[in-house]
């Protein structure tokens, strides 16, 4: 199950939060930092999955956004791999050659 969907920039700023399991507003700051630190910090060479405290994490690098999944220890790593490829494309086609300021700026 997706737990959360997150777009950060190469800062660590986030620029799309979207929560699928109720986390406390307080609690999502440290949380976002948290994994985004834990994202960035790795180096191209190394798997795009990482185990973090009670759930998995995967991400894909797209330009200057890291698009970030949390998701439960029973789903597929890959196939959300692939979702989150999937969902890039569309944004592209939608936007036309999406860029971190179409999301940051269109989005509710």
């Amino acid at each position: 199950m997706i737990k959360f969907l997150l777009m950060v920039n190469k800062q660590g700023q986030t620029r799309l939060s979207k929560y699928y399991e109720a986390v406390e507003v307080v609690k999502r700051a440290p949380l976002e930092a948290d994994v985004v630190k834990g994202c960035l910090s790795r180096k191209k060479e190394e798997c795009s999955f990482v185990e973090y405290k009670d759930f998995k994490l995967v991400y894909r690098q797209y330009a200057a956004l890291f698009i970030v999944v949390g998701i439960s220890g029973s789903e597929n790593e890959l196939s959300i791999y692939e979702l989150v490829h999937n969902f890039v494309e569309v944004l592209d086609k939608y936007f036309s050659r999406v860029s971190e300021l179409d999301v940051s700026f269109t989005h509710e």
